[in-house]
This record gives structure tokens, C-alpha cells and sequence, in this order.
């Protein structure tokens, strides 16, 4: 069966209030409607009729299902509970060796000499050899791929000088994140009092790393790799059992027990999940995998605006154009109960009449976007144009008329 999609505009209702004498808040109700035919047969589902379907039933005390597009939770248990993250901390050093890169701190072609220190790493290993010199990007691949410890070291040392500079930058970088309850004391995670996330915590840096650095995430999708003539696969074995998966990282300790986050895309969603605390390796990839069966079977993510696409045309005061176009910096999106296909809706928001002179990329209010599941997702709306200040004329009959303007945007 192949679907064509229309999308199609529907009339909206303004609402008008004010909070002060001063400032106005301006709503518009608009809706857009995914309709669906198919070629052989209709399945189109209202969602009066939607019931979330029941959360799968896991071995594990903690775990979480996000949509990666919105954020939003779509299955979660005791995600906010304080856990030992064993090797997910590497997502958290592969944050920070990407935004690195990106600086022009470091290049892939650097090479670093390796320390005893970083030679003797416990646990998971790259095998690199003390005094030789290695690629940061042969480096990066032992972390990601081969989870080494000696490798995390190694190439923390190289671009910070020290573990000590470089778990520092880690844990400026979750404050930054907002990963409120996260705190990183190595960049192996190796247990320590001062290493500690959430699996909401690690699903949200997860999320970042994705779309902040997306040629680095793909290395996650890579499944074996060799170095110092020793070959290891990738840990994470859904890789090879599933066809939409293609990340992220896996962790054990004997006190954290099996970890695993994992994302996928089946072409109508991406989906990240995190499983805590299993008790066998079997365990934590058999409960993804439910996770993520849930996910792909019930939901789906709409794109409802690209990025800096005009989303309407507003009207603006005293300015040389009486109209601007707004959009937002980010690609919009709703989620969506699967095969559904009635109005999505969404408010725009704005506090305040517009006056000119209006900057491009100046935010001028919020979309905020109904998700069907209990939250909604706001996001900034921009200017995509300038608008200068008007003659004085304009200025001048602006100024009256906008006394009796009825808050109304067509």
C-alpha cells in the first residue's frame, strides 16, 4: 500500500488576553490535517479512539523510552532513580572529544602518546601500548566501538592534559545539558562516589550527542574494528539483530550490572532507550528490544516545518514592511499515535504586539505543539527576516491604529 499525504491548512480561532496593560498575549488556534489514502485499502483511526497502549513489562528497576524527535517520554520506570552508569559515562567523553573537534581544538590526524597511566586501564580494552602514538580518531573508535578504558584515557590526556581537566569539562557540559542529576568522576566509568546519572539523565545526553554530532554518532552503527592486530565486535548485539538500530553504547560493572542505551530509526520515528541494571547480558538486550518494539509498533514522529521555513506571516508595526515571516531554528515535530490521521494541533504564542525595527533570528514567541500522550513541546518562534523602523508618517499612523487593532493574524 503506498500513502499519499496532504497536508492541508484549516481555519483558526483567535483568543485574546492580556496580563497587563502593557504586554498582550496573542493565540492563534491552528490546526493541520495528515490525511492518508490508501490505494488499496483505508485504515485511518480518529484519536477519540486513542488509548495509549500498556508499558512493557521489563526485568529491570529502571528504564526509559523517549521519542528523539520531541523528547517526549513515551514508557518509563523509576528513570529519575540514581544509577551507576558503568561505560554509558563514554557517551559523555565522546560529547566532549566531539565538541572538541568541532572547536578545532583537536583534529582526527592529531596523534597521542600514551601514558602508563592510560596503559594500565583496568577492564575493557583498546590495547594501546605505553610511548606509542595513536590517532585521536583511531582513539575515538576504540571508545565507541571497543568501549576501551585505556583508550578514554588516553585521548582525555591528549586534549585536556589531564583526566582530572578533562572529567571537569564533563561535568560542565552536563550542567549545561541540564543533566540535573548526573556527575562524572572518570571518563571510563569505572565506579567511583562521584559517578552517578539517571537513566532519563543518560537518554537526554544520548539525544544531544545524536543531533549535535551526527558523523560521530555513526561511528556507534560501526560493528567490529581492529587495532594492534586484535579484532572486537561491537557489545551491543542489536546492531546485528535489528535492522533499524544503529547505537549507542553499552555498560557493565559488577555493581551496576547490565546497561545498555540503544536508538533506532524505522523511518517514522527515532526512538532512544535506556536499560539499567539487568542481570544478565541476555536480559538487558531482551528488554530493549521490547522497548523499542513498543515504540516502533505504536507511535510515530510528523515533521510538521523544516527549519527556517516560514510557519505564518504576522503583521508588525512602524515598521517599512507591515508583514514578517516566522519560523523556527529547529525542525518542528508532533508525535503521533501510528495510523492516525486526524488535526494536529498547535498554538502560536506571542507576547506582544510586534513593533519595529525586527532583527532576523530575533525570537518573537513560541509554537507550542499538542502531543496526544499528556505533554506538549514548545519551541522558539524567530524572525526570518528583517523589518527596519519606518518613516515618521509611518511611525506616526501606526502608533494610532494600533490602539484599536483587534489582535487578529490571517
Amino acid at each position: 500500500m503506498i500513502p499519499i499525504n496532504f497536508l492541508k491548512p484549516v481555519k483558526f480561532q483567535n483568543i485574546r488576553g492580556s496580563t497587563d496593560c502593557n504586554s498582550y498575549m496573542i493565540i492563534q488556534k491552528t490546526k493541520f490535517i495528515f490525511i492518508s489514502f490508501f490505494l488499496i485499502s483505508s485504515n485511518l483511526l480518529a484519536l477519540d479512539d486513542f488509548i495509549k497502549p500498556p508499558e512493557p513489562i521489563l526485568s529491570v528497576g529502571s528504564f526509559i523510552l523517549i521519542d528523539a524527535n520531541t523528547g517526549a517520554v513515551l514508557a518509563e520506570k523509576n528513570s529519575s532513580m540514581r544509577i551507576e552508569p558503568a561505560s554509558l559515562v563514554k557517551i559523555m567523553t565522546t560529547y566532549v572529544a566531539a565538541h572538541a573537534l568541532k572547536a578545532g581544538h583537536v583534529n582526527l590526524t592529531d596523534n597521542a602518546i600514551v601514558s602508563e597511566k592510560a596503559w594500565r586501564m583496568e577492564g575493557s580494552r583498546m590495547f594501546i601500548e605505553v610511548g606509542s602514538e595513536v590517532s585521536v580518531e583511531s582513539l575515538l573508535n576504540g571508545i565507541i566501538i571497543q568501549s576501551g578504558n585505556d583508550a578514554s584515557v588516553a585521548l582525555a590526556e591528549h586534549i585536556y592534559g589531564t583526566e582530572t581537566s578533562f572529567v571537569s569539562q564533563m561535568n560542565v557540559f552536563a550542567d549545561k545539558l541540564g543533566l540535573t542529576e548526573t556527575s562524572f568522576g572518570n571518563v571510563t566509568g569505572l565506579p567511583g562516589k562521584d559517578t552517578y546519572t539517571t537513566a532519563k539523565d543518560v537518554v537526554n545526553l544520548s539525544q544531544k550527542l545524536i543531533y549535535d554530532f551526527p558523523e560521530i554518532y555513526k561511528r556507534f552503527s560501526i560493528e567490529t574494528y581492529t587495532y594492534n592486530n586484535i579484532v572486537q565486535r561491537n557489545r551491543n548485539i542489536l546492531l546485528r539483530k535489528s535492522r533499524f538500530v544503529d547505537g549507542i553504547k553499552t555498560g557493565y560493572t559488577e555493581s551496576a550490572d547490565y546497561c545498555l542505551v540503544s536508538s533506532g530509526d524505522n523511518g517514522s520515528i527515532r526512538l532512544i532507550a535506556a536499560v539499567i541494571g539487568a542481570k544478565t547480558n541476555k536480559a538487558r538486550f531482551r528488554d530493549t528490544k521490547a522497548l523499542l518494539d513498543y515504540g516502533f509498533r505504536f507511535f510515530e514522529s510528523k515533521r510538521l516545518f523544516e527549519n527556517f521555513t516560514t510557519i505564518k506571516k504576522v503583521k508588525v508595526w512602524e515598521g517599512e514592511d507591515d508583514e514578517i515571516e516566522i519560523g523556527s531554528s529547529k525542525d518542528i515535530f508532533a508525535l503521533r499515535p501510528a495510523g492516525y490521521s486526524e488535526p494536529v494541533d498547535f498554538d502560536i504564542v506571542m507576547n506582544k504586539k510586534l513593533r519595529a525595527p525586527i532583527k532576523k533570528g530575533q525570537k518573537i514567541g513560541n509554537i507550542v505543539i499538542e502531543n496526544y500522550i499528556g505533554n506538549k513541546m514548545v519551541y522558539d518562534l524567530i524572525a526570518l527576516e528583517d523589518v527596519a523602523e519606518g518613516g515618521f508618517f509611518k511611525r506616526m499612523i501606526d502608533s494610532v491604529l494600533i490602539l484599536f487593532e483587534e489582535d487578529e493574524y490571517e
